[in-house]
């Protein structure tokens, strides 16, 4: 637009002159005067042309730089991205980004106490899943740990951070890379168990028992990473089937960190709020001791029993008409006691072949390690390790009161003051423990703390 106007008044102003010499020619003659003003009006009309010449070259060199410039931003913009990319640094997406990925999140693939979790691609052809927080303070919390728990870790086995979106006054978005398999809990629990109707159908089957060692052993290496490989130590404070996803190859992926805590390399323990799922939750966190490694580990151990019995830990027994729960880890103990730990392995897998009565045993003995009561008796994740991929021998493990039934025991049918998140522990019957143990200030104290539901 600059350009057309300066060429507009450089050609009035030469047309001009040129209407002043002929004007002049005819009124003046060829008088002394005119050759004054034609020679005076041919030096503007020269020097306007030689302008004219100079400001296009210049224009010319500056639109050349320019492109270069434009060029180099393009590169080092890419560059930029692909080192971002490289390094594990998580990108900043924009709403209408993730909303376009996600089809405007129409693909549910899960849903928890405040988060939903949808699948979606990227512009590049990146497969991803979107997990959407919501909740004001709640999810600003959930946010902020699980993005500086994540971003900084790279291993193998741990879920890889792609990106993040912040809508002011919204929910909040965690981008992930997807993974294809789902959770582990729709691979060890009959499918009744893990299926939502109001989300789609989930990949699901029954692992081998092959898989379902080298799962635990993959999950055992992400934990140590997190413990103990890091530069301020990661606690997970969530660690269940429905955290840990499988790959193509059904290689362990663990995943969501929205409880996960940042321990120094001299602290020890913290003291949090009493968040997680019954189940999985170690004792010294419910009687509100605080929270260190060894509350993983406990939680670690839960899983492995699972895996071996492919049913909850913690269910209630059908039978009967009165309310008693069964604790499959009491069961796996006297078992293991009597010299006849197959009969506790999923049928499933016992009909499938292949089951290893050493791996098994193994395994089994190493989970009740795990799950003691007492912390200090809990091995380290890199002792869990060294134990299951036999590196070093693995002991039968001591007698424990196993008080934790006592503390799990949730009356879901009654809230404390309407809050459908608080639940008051139910006085049940158990078969064989010994409730004496449980103190009345330790079952008051878990009355009062938030439990999510599995």
């Amino acid at each position: 637009m600059e350009d057309k106007r300066v060429n507009l008044i450089a050609a009035s102003t030469i047309i001009s002159l040129i209407i002043i010499v002929v004007v002049s020619r005819v009124i003046l003659k060829l008088s002394r005067a005119f050759f004054l003003i034609a020679g005076a009006d041919g030096a503007v009309i020269f020097a306007v042309f030689a302008w004219l010449l100079i400001r296009r070259r210049y224009n010319d060199r500056r639109k050349i730089l320019e492109t270069q410039l434009v060029s180099e931003g393009r590169e080092l913009r890419i560059e930029y991205s692909f080192l971002r990319k490289v390094a594990g640094v998580p990108t900043k997406f924009r709403y209408k980004e993730i909303e376009e990925a996600t089809d405007s999140f129409q693909a549910l693939v899960g849903r928890g106490a405040s988060a939903s979790v949808f699948q979606g691609i990227l512009i590049d052809g990146t497969s991803i899943a979107v997990k959407r927080i919501e909740g004001e303070e709640r999810g600003e919390k959930e946010f902020r740990s699980e993005v500086a728990a994540i971003a900084s870790v790279q291993h193998v086995n741990l879920v890889r951070l792609i990106g993040y979106c912040c809508v002011q006054g919204g929910p909040r978005f965690l981008v992930y890379e997807f993974i294809r398999n789902g959770s582990l809990d729709s691979w060890i629990f009959p499918r009744k168990e893990s299926e939502n109707r109001n989300q789609q159908r989930r990949p699901g089957g029954c692992l081998s028992w092959g898989q379902r060692y080298r799962v635990a052993l993959d999950v055992a290496k992400a934990l140590s990473y997190l413990h103990h490989d890091c530069r301020s130590r990661i606690l997970h404070l969530d660690v269940k089937p429905e955290n840990i996803l499988l790959d193509e190859n059904y290689r362990a992926i663990v995943a969501d960190f929205g409880l996960s805590k940042l321990l120094g390399k001299d602290e020890s323990r913290c003291i949090t709020t009493i968040r997680g799922t019954r189940g999985y939750l170690a004792p010294e966190w419910l009687l509100e001791q605080g929270v260190s490694e060894k509350c993983d580990i406990y939680s670690y151990g839960m899983v492995l029993l699972e895996m071996i019995g492919g049913r909850r830990n913690v269910c209630l027994m059908k039978e009967k008409p009165s309310k008693k729960w069964n604790y499959f880890p009491k069961i796996v103990k006297e078992k293991l006691r009597e010299g006849k730990i197959l009969e506790v392995v999923d049928q499933r897998v016992i009909v499938g072949g292949g089951v290893d009565e050493r791996e098994v045993k193994r395994m089994a003995c190493v989970g009740l390690w795990c799950i003691q009561e007492r912390v200090r008796l809990r091995p380290s994740m890199t002792r869990v390790l060294e134990m299951l991929e036999g590196r070093v021998a693995v002991e039968e493990p001591p007698d424990t009161d196993m008080i934790a039934i006592d503390l799990l025991s949730i009356d879901e049918e009654e809230a404390v003051d309407g809050h459908p998140n608080r639940a008051r522990v139910a006085p049940l019957m158990v078969e064989g423990v010994n409730r004496e143990t449980v103190r009345t200030t330790s079952i008051n104290s878990f009355a009062m703390s938030d439990i999510s539901p599995r």
